[in-house]
């Protein structure tokens, strides 16, 4: 079993890297929205081997939530390792965590490839399993101060009307609340703004141990 893997990046694509350990190089299946690691970059990330019968591939995550919240959901029937990290490229695990709290599968039903059957049966299956016990950072989400729906609505149709798509716009909200931003309409407005406009933490900040 292969826990972790840490080392320089030799090569990049869409949603797989090549790390050079001890002369040889392990290519890893990552989400390129948790991980933007670059040739000559230098990564740490935790790992889980999928192993088929014609075939042995390496998935890796910056932190032990990502990699937690990705063997929950390779036990919820119709969720392959493809799949399962696809969700984790559109969802942080406190994300996951609230959607599964809250019983709302909409979220996981803005993942590609995942339907409403399955969106329902990981809102269904990962109840009980994972909570703000099991994850770092959940609590904090889960507490944030709730912000007025007519805010939050209005922020939404305001970022639709900028150009971006619905479902980005109600995530980024979801975000920028959960990080303490203003009630009032216009300083959610600014905080999303600037969250979505800030770049995603990369390999190079977030992914050494």
């Amino acid at each position: 079993m292969i826990a972790s893997i840490r080392g320089e990046v030799l090569a990049e694509g869409a949603g797989w890297i090549v790390v050079a350990v001890g002369g040889l190089g392990y290519r890893v299946e990552v989400s390129s929205a948790r991980v933007a690691a670059h040739p000559g970059d230098e990564v740490f990330l935790h790992t889980s081997l999928i192993v088929r019968e014609d075939s042995m591939t390496l998935f890796g995550f910056s932190t032990r939530d990502e990699l937690e919240v990705f063997t929950l959901l390779l036990g919820v029937s119709g969720v392959g390792p493809r799949s399962a990290l696809g969700v984790l490229t559109e969802l942080t695990p406190a994300q996951i965590a609230q959607a599964v709290i809250a019983d709302d599968d909409k979220p996981f039903r803005r993942v590609s490839g995942v339907g409403p059957k399955t969106a329902k049966l990981i809102s269904v299956s990962l109840s009980g399993k994972i909570n703000s016990q099991t994850l770092s950072g959940v609590e904090e989400v889960l507490a944030a101060p709730p912000v007025a729906p007519s805010a939050a609505t209005s922020v939404q149709a305001a970022l639709v009307g900028l150009g971006y798509a619905e479902a980005q716009a109600e995530l980024a909200v979801s975000e920028a609340v959960a990080a303490g931003a203003p009630e009032d309409e216009a300083g959610l407005l600014r905080a999303t703004l600037a969250l979505l406009q800030a770049p995603r933490l990369g390999a190079r900040g977030g992914a050494q141990s």
